[in-house]
Formats: C-alpha cells, structure tokens, sequence
C-alpha cells in the first residue's frame, strides 16, 4: 500500500462517506471522489493488466488521456437477462456513488495474481508485430489454434452480454458560438462570446468547471467567480459531464452527456446519457494540454505516474500518491508539482531533472521546501512489481547508479496541446520547438483554439526527448511508450529496423496510439523515438490522423431512441391490414413490413412457398408490391435525362412503353434497376427497388442540379401515392378483365413491357403489362387511398380461379426460377452489367451514361473477375445456404482459395429440385464444371450453369 487520504485538503465532501467495492473488496471514500482517487485513496496503486504481456499496471494520468486504470461497473440488472454491465472505463473518470460495484479487467484467476502474466517473462518472443512472424505454419492452424488463443490472452474488458434496459436521450442544439473545454481559458472565451449577444455553449468532460485550475488551490476563488457569472447569464447554457467527442463538417459538433451515471441506481431516474448533435457559428477549442510521460526503464510500475495525476489526486481529492515521493522531470511543470504536493501534505524526498540548469527560483524554492535536488540526473530503474519500492538514477543516465527509497514515482516529460478535435475538423498543425509539439495552424472551419490547447499558456520551459539516456541499450529495456497497447521504445526503434519509415507504418506495424486512448500520451514520444531512430526531424515523418471519437462513447448514447421497436419506423402499406387479418408472416424489408407467406392449415414456411408457386404457375396469385420505389420524372428533357443516367436508351421510348432500367453508380457498378414507363413525351414512371427509392431519388437529384442544371426537369416521389398489386399467372388476364374499364387487355393491343391508364373498379389506374415472375402478369397501380378496395375486389374476382395471395418469399422463388436479379442481393456493389450476365442492357451506341466511362476500364473486363452463374446441386433436394463460399478444391488448407458465393438459394416446387445463383471467379467460363460449397461437417458439390434461367428460357410463359 502506498497511496493514502491526507489528513485535510481536496474538494471532496468528507462529511459524505460512500461506500464501495473493488473486485469484491469493500472500500470507503466521500462525495466528489472518482473512483481512481478513493482507490488510491485506500492504498490500491494496482489498477490493471496490460493488453498484451499482462503486466501489472496503475494509474497514469487523473484524466481521459489514462490508458491503464480501465475498469467495468456494474449498475445492477433489471430483471433476468438485463443488466448493466459497461467494460473499458477510465478509473479517473468514474464519478463515485453509494454502492458502486467496479471489477478490474484483463486478468485470470485475479488482479494480483495473473496467470497471463507469463507473456511478460516470454516477452522476448512477442515484439512488434510477431502475429505476422511466428504463427504462419502451419497455415490451417491460425484459425482453429493461434487466433483462438491469442484473443483469449489479449484484450480489455468483456462486451456485455445482457440487453441494456436503459434507455438514452438525443437533441439538437444550435449557437452561435460553442466552446469545448471549461478551464479558464474555456471560460474567458465563453464569457466574451456572451457579451456579444448570441446563444454560447460551454461543455465540459468533468463534473465541474475548472480544468486544471481545479488542481490549483490558488485559483479556486477565480474559477467559482466565474463559474457562476456564466451561470447567470441568459444566453449561456454550460453541460458539464459532457464530452466533444467529434468536430465535423460546417462546425457540427457531436457530444455526448452524462445525465445518471454519477447517481446510485437506485437514486437515477430518466435517461441515463444524451446525444447533443449542435451545430456552431463558431466554435472555440479550449481542451487544454496532457502531460506527456518520460520513456525509461520500468516506468509502467504501479505508483510511476505523471506528475500532473499526483497533484490532482493531492490539491483535488487530498489523496498522497504515497509515503516518500520522487518526481522525474525535465520540465519546469514537475517542479511546481513537487511544491503543490509538499504544501499538500505529501512527503516529497527528491527533484530528479535531466537537465543541468533549471530556473534558479524553482531550485532555491523547492530546496528551501526541504527537498533533495539531483540536476542532470536520470532515472534508470524502477523496483517492484506490484509497486514501487525503489528508483535507481544516475548522473546524465550513464553514471554511477544511487539507490532512493520511494513508494512513488512522478513523471513531468512535458505537455502536448490536445489537438483531437481541431484535426478532426481538418485544421492543419505547425511544429513548436519551444513545446516540443504540433500545435493548431490554420483552421478550416470557422474554429479557433486558445489557452494550452493553442499553446498559449506558460507551462515552463522543458525538454521533448524520446526515451531518457539509461546504462542499457534501448533493446535491453522496458521503457513503455504506449502503456495500454504494450508497446516499448525498442519496438518503435524494431519498426524503423524493419523498414518502416512513415510514422502512420510504423503506428500499424507496432500499434503505438491505436488504444481507446487515441495516442494521447504516447503519440508524441513515439514520434520523438521514430525520428532518433531515422536521423530525421520530426517533423519528416509525419503525424498519425486523429479520428473520432475523442474518447470511447457508448453504443446506446450513439444509438439514443433508436433502439427495440424504435430502431427503424415501421412503414406499412394500405394492404398489410388485409395481410395481417389473414395471418401473413411478415418480414422488415428496407423499413417496410412486408408479407413473406400466408401459411394455411398449419403449413411451415416451405409448404407455404411451395403451394404459393404452383398456384403462380398454374393459375394465378396475387402480391403486393406497394414498396416499389417510384419516381414521377416529368418535364421537356425528361428522356434526355433519364438516357444520361441509365446504361440503355430511352429517347426513342414511345409513350405507353415499358423499360427494364439499369442504374450505375460513377465507378460502373450496378446501383440499382427497375421497370419504367413513358406516359407521354415529357412524363415518365419510374420504379426503383424497395430499398433503393431515397438513394436513387437523391442521386438523379444530385446530378440534375450539380451536373445537368440546364436540363428542364422535375422529379418527385411518388413511392406512397400509388398502391401496386401484381397479379401473375396464366388466369391473369381472366381475373381483372371484369374489373378493368377503358383499357382493352387483348394481347395485340396491350402486349408485354406496355402501359395503359384507365380504371379498375372505378377509380383511376396505370396497368403496367410486366412479370417479375415469368408469367402473364400486370401491375395494377391506383391511388394509394383505393388499394386496399381494389385488392378486395381482385381477390374476389380471384375466386372462382383460385386466385392466392403470395408474399416476398413465393416472390423470391419465382423470379429466381427465371434468373431475375435482385440488386442488392445478387449484385454486391462490385458487378457490373456483364458481371451480372446483362450486357444487353447497355446501350453501347450512347455517348454517354452514368458509369460509362469506367466501364471503359481495362480492370472491368479483366479475367478473374466475378459473374453471376447460376448453381444446381448434385443432390437436387440439397438447398444452398445464402453467403455460404465457393471453393474449387475443397482439400486446399486453410485459408482457401474463394472463388465466390451463393447470392440466391431456394428450393423450386415447380421444378421439383433445388436452384441457386451465384457470383464466381470466371464463372461463365466454368459452364458444368463442379464447385463445392464448404459447410460444417460436409462439403456440398455442385454444377455450375452459365445460364441463371432455370424455367421458360424461351419466355413463352408470358404471352399465353
């Protein structure tokens, strides 16, 4: 045990004692503890397991930048199968409460004593980037042997596994000027911003204002003078608990809210964390600056931390970091810490500094506080494992070694600005020779950063150097440069041995800044130890990209209501409520509940299906395709626009004509389709997939006002005006013909791919003559506020012929039967027209379309690439598992050569066997050669078909 309560001192209320408990072992601290200053209050220097050689580890920073204290909190269930278990929180920023219930991480049987902690004594074998040299033979035992046991040793805390029963809010927020970081400096600017008038929002990560002020006695009284100016004015709103966790396009800010985590569970009530999406006229970045580490030997020991979290944990919650204290700097920073500790209460024996010469008025200060003084010293060693029992330091690192006898150790290696969110905003960074650090350059949004986080603050003057000189070569150290991801300075120097000379390779090749931490504390002294080890500045090499989120977020404040029957508004059509009254199975198709079988007489799903085919073949059915999307495109250059965005012309389109449309996206890949018709010459109707109806609309859109605006066009959705009723199969025409009026349904005068407006049962229609089925079909189109009338009326015309009503699933079968495609589902954003076996669609004669051009590609038509094929099994009655692989030697070791997947798999009642289509390397040219499809416990054969028809490749079934 180390750490321990000061007599007197900190912010917290030690007239409010709570109780709480650690890995099962009960501990004590007041009201405006976080749980890191209670623990370390009691003694606990050990917080956690590293990530990779399971080393013991405690606290390093006293803020979001701490990578090792992660912890879980378990706020109690909600009956079975709830509970509210939350892994991978940081100690420091873990608000106590009465009854807190926290679990340390990564370890096995126990914290103390971790069986995983043989990686560390084998750590010889584990350098950066072993995965990729020693587990490579044999090759099929990676995912069965290496990967399993790798995953089991490595990692953070356990994902839940119980459904969270909270539940979480989510707001919108505009102002005029948005101030992210509630320091001093936070607050000045927030303070000028209000006089000027406008609305001003002042968040903050902590429970209360103050930044690093709050870690200053001396600047209380100025913090609570402020503090409660801003509160008193109108136009500011300030959140505390609240963090900026990413800056994006035209000054929108996400932040996400603690609104209950710092109360009992008992005592919360609400939502428990809410989204604030706000968007600023300005925003002001005052995140201040993290203290960086020093890089030597033994500095993970549980009690070696920044000398920044010892002062916080003394001034702030009167917490000594232990009984005799010694603080390496080579920073003015850590002088003025050892001074606040001792005038804390804390026993500080020594002042190790580097440096040769410090400010003569911090020396003669902190002798004069009883100090001991060793300039142009280094730390060399750390003793201890589970704590620091000892230091050893040298003059300039290389001398002769002296023994101190601390129980901790405090590091001031500098400050780095906190420049996360102006990166994230794209603001560029210049070099500061004087910080030894990026600072914010020129800003692309309308953004300025002030106080420590813009430099513009005195911290003092220092040293920014990579490692501290030791009697060791560095590959005969652990000196830690990223804590939480285990990576050394010798790894970083590995990294640049092996070739690495990118600071972004040799981030990936070591993982240094790649933890939830986001390189707060190893970025720079990583880059620092790149260029000693390249013979190039800094600022040759580059600087790793930050990207959001600024510190971890929880899944359900991302998510907010959008969650259970919330997740996605369900949209109905005017016909579910017939479909439901008859007991449909529905399904979620791109937020549309939709139909998939009506099951009869206790049928299963496939007897259902089945009997709905043969029904579609041998007389008729009836299906309800209201979820079509569908476009009105009206105007003069009406077809001129639609022949500028398809693959196949549409000038030449008469009215009362239908067309099969293929949409591409710029790169030619198949983006969407559907059946359209020209009304008149300036009229067309479109129909997009169900799932595509918002994307496709927003892209025409796109286009015809960024690319084509001399084009006289309007299109308007009109997915929800129509309701669409396809009736297919030989009785077709028998049933509707009572009903239709003013259209005349001969196959002469209203052949197949036709149009014609008219009416049905009274009211107004557009009768397409089309079949996603193969047979005669027609769908009717009326105003959405008939269909459901209509539906009757056709069902009841249906009768005497046996007219049923199909759903998505029947659908499925039958078009797949005739080699249909469904984009989305055979397509995967990779095919193109001939990819998916419809080069006819394109009409090679155009000048242009969209996607032409990179059709023209030589890589588009490439050998090796994917087509759509169709599959039948051996086993005619074996069905293929949809997204199950494609191998041609299914003895290949693992991992085996793919040659694709299964897109659609059915089993076809009317032909009595099993189909399948597919995308396969170079599968036309595979026409009857055998694939398998590996699958637990058995590999299944097949014959590959070029043709993906399977029934009426003569197209007879349409015309009869």
């Amino acid at each position: 045990m180390s750490g321990y309560r000061l007599p007197a001192g900190g912010r917290v209320n030690r007239a409010a004692p709570l109780d709480f408990t650690f890995d099962g072992r009960a501990h004590r601290g007041f009201a405006g503890d976080s749980l890191a200053s209670a623990l370390v209050a009691s003694g606990q220097m050990l917080f956690g397991r590293s990530f990779k050689y399971h080393r013991p580890r405690g606290i390093l920073g006293m803020g979001t930048e701490e990578p090792n204290a992660l912890v879980t909190v378990d706020r109690g269930g909600a009956g079975p199968g709830w509970g509210r278990r939350t892994p991978n929180l940081r100690a420091p920023s873990v608000p106590l409460y009465q009854g807190l219930t926290a679990q340390s991480q990564n370890r096995y049987p126990s914290l103390k004593f971790d069986l995983g902690a043989v990686n560390d004594r084998l750590g010889a074998f584990f350098p950066a980037g072993f995965y990729n040299k020693t587990f490579m033979w044999p090759r099929s035992a990676w995912e069965k042997l290496y990967e399993p046991a790798i995953r089991r040793m490595a990692g953070l805390g356990a994902s839940p596994t119980e459904r969270d029963p909270d539940h979480y809010d989510a707001t919108y927020a505009h102002c005029e000027v948005l101030v992210v970081g509630g320091g001093l400096a936070g607050i000045d600017a927030a303070l000028a911003a209000a006089a000027d008038g406008g609305r001003v929002i002042l968040i903050d990560e902590q429970d209360e204002l103050g930044g690093g002020a709050l870690s200053d006695q001396a600047l209380w009284g100025e913090v609570a003078d402020k503090a409660m100016a801003l509160r008193r004015l109108g136009n500011v709103t300030v959140l505390t608990r609240t963090t900026a966790f990413g800056y994006y396009h035209q000054n929108f800010v996400g932040a996400v809210e603690q609104l209950t985590d710092h109360l009992a569970p008992a005592q919360a009530s609400g939502a428990r964390e809410r989204l604030w999406r706000i968007r600023a006229g300005e925003v002001i970045l005052a995140q201040g600056a993290i203290e960086r580490p020093l890089v030597f030997d033994g500095n993970d020991v549980p009690g070696v931390m920044l000398s920044s979290a010892g002062r916080t944990l003394a001034v702030r919650y009167g917490v000594a970091v232990g009984r005799a204290v010694a603080v390496m700097a080579v920073h003015d920073s850590g002088w003025r810490d050892a001074l606040a500790l001792k005038a804390a209460g804390v026993n500080v024996v020594a002042v190790i500094d580097l440096r040769g010469e410090v400010a003569a008025d911090l020396v003669a200060a902190v002798r004069g506080a009883g100090i001991a003084v060793h300039l142009g010293h280094a730390v060399t060693q750390v003793a201890g494992r589970h704590g620091v029992s000892g230091i050893t330091f040298a003059a300039g690192g290389t001398g002769q070694g002296q023994q101190l006898a601390v129980d901790a150790l405090l590091m001031a290696g500098g400050w780095t600005p906190t420049v996360h969110l102006w990166s994230h905003a794209k603001g560029s960074l210049r070099w500061d020779d004087a910080w030894g650090a990026y600072l914010p350059d020129v800003a692309q949004e309308n953004c300025r950063a002030v106080g420590a986080g813009a430099g513009a603050w005195d911290m003092g003057a220092g040293l920014a150097l990579g490692t501290l000189p030791g009697p060791k070569p560095i590959w005969q150290t652990k000196a830690f440069v990223d804590f939480q991801n285990d990576v050394k300075a010798r790894d970083i120097d590995l990294a640049v041995r092996e070739g690495m000379r990118s600071i972004e390779h040799i981030k990936r090749y070591t993982t240094n800044g790649m933890a939830t931490d986001q390189g707060k504390t190893s970025n720079l002294n990583g880059l620092q130890i790149a260029s000693g080890s390249l013979s190039k500045p800094v600022t040759d090499i580059g600087l790793t990209t930050f990207r959001p989120p600024y510190t971890p977020q929880t899944f359900g404040a991302l998510m907010g209501h959008h969650k259970d029957a919330l997740f996605q508004p369900i949209r109905k059509t005017v016909i579910d409520g017939w479909a439901d009254a008859r007991g449909a199975v529905f399904e979620n198709v791109a937020q549309w509940r939709r139909a998939r079988y009506f099951p009869q007489g206790g049928e299963d799903m496939h007897a259902a299906v089945a009997r709905e085919c043969v029904a579609v073949r041998q007389q008729v059915g009836m299906f309800d395709a209201s979820t079509l999307g569908k476009i009105e495109v009206v105007g003069p250059d009406a077809a001129e626009f639609l022949n500028r965005m398809y693959t196949n012309p549409w000038k030449a389109l008469a009215p009362g004509r239908c067309r099969y449309g293929l949409l591409l996206r710029e790169d030619g890949f198949i983006t969407d389709d559907g059946v359209s018709a020209r009304l008149a010459p300036d009229r067309f109707h479109l129909t997009t997939t169900t799932g595509g109806a918002a994307r496709v609309l927003a892209m025409m859109e796109d286009y015809l006002q960024t690319e084509w605006s001399d084009l006289d066009v309007w299109l308007t959705s009109t997915t929800e005006h129509w309701a669409v009723i396809a009736v297919q199969g030989p009785l077709a025409r028998t049933v509707i013909a009572p009903l239709v009026e003013g259209i005349d349904l001969a196959p002469g005068a209203f052949p197949h791919m036709a149009i014609r407006e008219g009416s049905i049962c009274g009211v107004p229609t557009r009768l397409f003559r089309v079949s996603f089925t193969g047979e005669l079909g027609y769908e009717v189109n009326v105003p959405a506020e008939h269909g459901r009338m209509v539906w009757e009326a056709i069902h009841a015309s249906g009768q005497a012929h046996g007219i049923t009503p199909y759903g998505t699933e029947t659908m499925h079968v039958l078009r797949a039967e005739k080699g249909y495609v469904i984009v989305g589902q055979d397509t995967d954003g990779t095919l193109t027209p001939d990819d998916a076996g419809m080069a006819w669609a394109v009409g090679t004669k155009k000048p242009d379309f969209v996607g032409k051009r990179s059709l023209a590609r030589p890589d588009m038509s490439a050998p090796g690439r994917k087509q759509l094929v169709g599959l039948l099994t051996e086993d005619p009655q074996e069905v293929l598992e949809e997204g199950a692989q494609i191998v041609a030697d299914p003895d290949q070791p693992v991992p085996m050569t793919m040659l694709g997947h299964v897109t659609s798999s059915y089993h076809s009642a009317t032909l009595g066997r099993s189909i399948a289509m597919a995308v396969i390397a170079d599968g036309r040219a595979r026409d009857g050669q055998v694939i398998h499809v590996p699958m637990p416990g058995r590999t299944i054969r097949a014959r590959v078909s070029a043709s993906t028809v399977f029934y009426d490749p003569q197209g007879s079934r349409l015309d009869v």
